[in-house]
C-alpha cells in the first residue's frame, strides 16, 4: 500500500509563502504581528517596522497580557 501524506516539500513551501503574505497583509492593515524568531523569542512586529521581544502573561486580561521585554535593534532580528 502506498502511503499518502500532504506534508510534502511543496506543501511546506506553500504554507510558508501564505504565512509571509498574511504577515505583510496584517502589517499593511495597521495590525501588529507576533511570532517566534529563530532564537525562540516571542517578537511583536509593529506596522512601523519596530520589533519588540515580548512575554505573554495569561494571568492578565486580554488587553494587558503582552509584556515588553526590550526593543530589538532593526539589524538584530
Amino acid at each position: 500500500m502506498v502511503e499518502f501524506t500532504i506534508l510534502t516539500d511543496d506543501f511546506a513551501q506553500a504554507a510558508a509563502a501564505a504565512g509571509r503574505l498574511a504577515r505583510l497583509d496584517a502589517l499593511a492593515s495597521g495590525h501588529s504581528v507576533v511570532f517566534m524568531d529563530h532564537q525562540g523569542r516571542y517578537v511583536e512586529e509593529l506596522p512601523d517596522a519596530r520589533r519588540f521581544e515580548i512575554r505573554l502573561d495569561p494571568s492578565h486580561p486580554r488587553e494587558a497580557h503582552r509584556i515588553v521585554v526590550c526593543e530589538i535593534a532593526s539589524n538584530a532580528a
